[in-house]
């Protein structure tokens, strides 16, 4: 990761990398104890993978839960966030 992609892996930031068949995901987190590797292989579906720009994705950490159950996180959409109409 710091020879390749130029990141830090101890940043706190989430690594994902998927297999060429897309069926397999490989994650690293650094949790400032120790690195955690996290190794999920779907069985009949494959893994929507985002664009990548860069080398690099971006995506939140609810369109990651997503894509890690194997869902297409693109249908991922936050609420929209309303105002109160009254407090109290």
């Amino acid at each position: 990761m710091q020879e390749i992609l130029r990141l830090d892996p101890f940043s706190g930031g989430a690594f994902a990398f998927r297999s060429k068949r897309a069926d397999r995901i490989k994650t690293f987190v650094w949790d400032r104890t120790g690195l955690v590797l996290v190794h999920k292989r779907l069985e009949g579906c494959k893994f929507v993978w985002p664009t990548i720009a860069d080398g690099v994705m971006r995506i939140s950490p609810a369109m990651f839960a997503a894509l890690f159950e194997g869902l297409d996180w693109r249908l991922v959409r936050p609420e929209e966030a309303r105002r109160p109409q009254a407090a109290g």
